[in-house]
């Protein structure tokens, strides 16, 4: 397994966790979060998927020393590129539902803060995936 596909096992995982946690908190409210109750409890989500996932690199690192310290190679960035195009489209649609589709419904400020956070997670969950994918399937671009 590359490095690079070990970093995103661990960010994918991470996400996973970390935003399964907000989303849950947030549908556990029952007339929805204020709006700075929303962007303070998404700070601390946020703020620890970032502590989890650089002390998780670094262990990595540590562990896998010689394939930490390897440059990308031309693999990696297709793999990369590729990834995050596929996820552009993702959230480009994501977006345009949450701005175009949802003013129209007249929605609380923090149902379409919720909203366009969840399309902004679901593309970047989105990129990951593809990567692993890719390295798993031995793609090449």
């Amino acid at each position: 397994m590359a490095f690079q596909e070990k970093i995103e096992w661990l960010t994918l995982s991470a996400m996973a966790v970390a935003y399964g946690i907000y989303f849950s908190l947030v549908a556990a409210y029952p007339a929805g979060p204020t709006l700075i109750e929303t962007l303070w409890l998404f700070a601390k989500i946020s703020g620890a998927q970032i502590i989890v996932v650089t002390f998780g690199a670094i262990i990595l690192a540590l562990a896998f020393r010689k394939e930490g310290q390897a440059k990308s190679d031309e693999r990696d960035r297709a793999i990369s590129r590729r990834g995050a195009s596929i996820a552009y489209y993702v959230l480009l649609i994501g977006v345009i539902l949450v701005g175009v589709v949802m003013p129209f419904e007249q929605p609380p400020a923090a149902k379409m803060i919720n909203a366009t956070l969840f399309v902004l997670v679901i593309a970047e969950a989105v990129r990951h995936v593809v990567m692993l994918v890719s390295y798993r399937r031995g793609w090449h671009g």
